[in-house]
């Protein structure tokens, strides 16, 4: 099992339409224009942005002029909020099957390694709560 790329791909995302939405009048951009930066398929972008969405993060509009617009400023959207929006499943996970509960260790350890995770995954939440869309698009490219 691979890590997952979906936090990268939402920051990009975001960082992305930072730099080009307020240069557009409408201040919309198309899921193919993002994937073109990102170098992947609209369908992933499409994904990540519809977590975006769900989040609060993005607004979609339909119609002429479809597309996607930021739903809050790049200042108030912390790595925490897009952290939250793409990856639903723990950082570390526990076993996919239970253990077998006649072995001591395979009763006990789940408790355990549940709360050192959890601890782990809090500190890194923290991390990510002090960088902002805007702080890394503007480390990204700073004469953009």
């Amino acid at each position: 099992m691979g890590a997952s790329s979906r936090m990268t791909v939402a920051t990009h995302t975001l960082t992305w339409m930072t730099r080009v939405c307020p240069k557009r009048p409408d201040g919309i951009v198309t899921s193919d224009e993002i994937a073109a930066s990102v170098n992947t398929n609209p369908v992933v972008i499409r994904r990540i942005l519809g977590s975006l969405r769900d989040a609060g993060l993005v607004e979609s509009r339909r119609g002429q002029g479809a597309g996607w617009q930021l739903a809050r400023t790049p200042e108030s959207i912390t790595l925490r909020d897009v952290y939250l929006a793409v990856e639903p499943d723990p950082l570390i996970a526990l076993h996919s099957s239970p253990p077998n509960q006649a072995c001591p260790v395979a009763r006990g350890i789940p408790p355990v390694l549940r709360e050192v995770y959890g601890r782990a995954e809090e500190s890194m939440k923290a991390e990510l709560a002090a960088v902002t869309v805007a702080d890394v698009a503007r480390e990204t490219v700073p004469e953009f």
